[in-house]
């Protein structure tokens, strides 16, 4: 990792919405950092707290509690106003979304669209940023730029109506790229270009990337360090190559065996985690993954009672916490 300062740095990040049923704590004093160059790697199940996560550092979160600490280049983002937190998004930071046609106003050409970014922040002059616009374009793969810039949303195809949001994201070269699902709705091919499209980018840039998926097959592509999340809580981190070697946490095995293996037979059934993800309006006590563990059946039945009664902390190596009163480092049989 590299020794610079962090350019996101997070610190017991707790998201709260208020409903009419109670109070549901969506993130749950969460940390993490990305450094320059490098890229996180968000996972975990639908409802595990990772799209919360991204739109609270975006400040993006209306009628929300949050608190903790979200620092950008060391400068606290928490408590800032709309006005100041504007000033930063795109300009500093910036996201890419997973549903770029709804993200893209079908009324004006995706070249008005990107250049819009760039006068709004540095006060360019329209030319200016349409000439900046059709670079952008073109740096992120769309031919003859400056032709479809000329053109609307629903002249692209899904994965370059993509490429068109990575564009608008970059225009104005922020520090901090976070993209949430972003190949979700592509098929295999097109998400696989995407991904190289990101990963280049950052590469040439410098960024700081979080990429936000469920599919641990997306990070292991393109991620330095994993964060995997369940029930608003991290439970595993570490560097990639780590984590898919030696996975601690029952979930993370869990997800990892959830993936499709080329020698399975056309046939095999897919593996999937039983049960269902926990309710936040009733947090659990001890371990949220506690009724899914394969771990409290036969040897570790007499640890269930811990297990559902203890919270248990993200603790262990410094390089690979996990939270879990039996991680697999331990010697516990997976």
């Amino acid at each position: 990792m590299s020794a610079s300062h962090p350019v996101l740095s997070v610190r017991d990040l707790t998201v709260t919405f208020r409903t009419s049923r109670g109070p549901v704590r969506a993130v749950d004093r969460l940390g993490f950092e990305v450094r320059q160059g490098e890229t996180l790697g968000i996972v975990g199940e639908s409802g595990s707290g990772k799209s919360v996560t991204s739109m609270a550092v975006m400040g993006l979160h209306t009628g929300a509690e949050v608190t903790g600490s979200v620092a950008l280049d060391g400068q606290e983002l928490v408590g800032r106003s709309e006005r100041e937190l504007n000033r930063l998004r795109g300009r500093r930071m910036a996201m890419v979304f997973q549903d770029p046609l709804s993200s893209l106003h079908p009324f004006y050409t995706v070249g008005e669209q990107v250049a819009e970014h760039h006068r709004v922040h540095f006060g360019s002059r329209r030319k200016t940023a349409r000439e900046r616009a059709v670079d952008a374009l073109a740096e992120v793969g769309i031919p003859e730029p400056r032709r479809r810039a000329g053109e609307y949303p629903h002249q692209f195809s899904g994965g370059m109506r993509q490429r068109v949001m990575i564009a608008m994201a970059l225009v104005c070269e922020p520090d901090l790229l976070i993209a949430d699902e972003p190949t979700t709705a592509l098929d295999v091919t097109v998400q696989a270009q995407i991904l190289e499209l990101i990963a280049r980018l950052q590469q040439d840039r410098g960024l700081a990337v979080v990429l936000i998926t469920h599919d641990l097959g997306v990070v292991a592509r393109v991620a330095h360090d994993v964060l995997v999340m369940y029930g608003g809580r991290a439970v595993e981190q570490a560097d990639a190559d780590a984590l898919f070697a030696t996975p601690a946490h029952p979930y993370t095995r869990g997800l990892l065996d959830s993936l499709p293996r080329l020698d399975d037979s056309d046939d095999a059934p897919l593996r999937v985690i039983p049960g269902s993800p926990p309710s936040l309006l009733t947090p659990a006590i001890g371990c949220a993954f506690a009724p899914r563990c394969p771990q409290l059946v036969g040897v570790l039945a007499g640890a269930r009672s811990r297990c559902e009664t203890e919270l248990p902390l993200l603790d262990g190596p410094a390089r690979h916490p996990a939270a879990c009163h039996f991680p697999a480092y331990e010697g516990m049989a997976s």
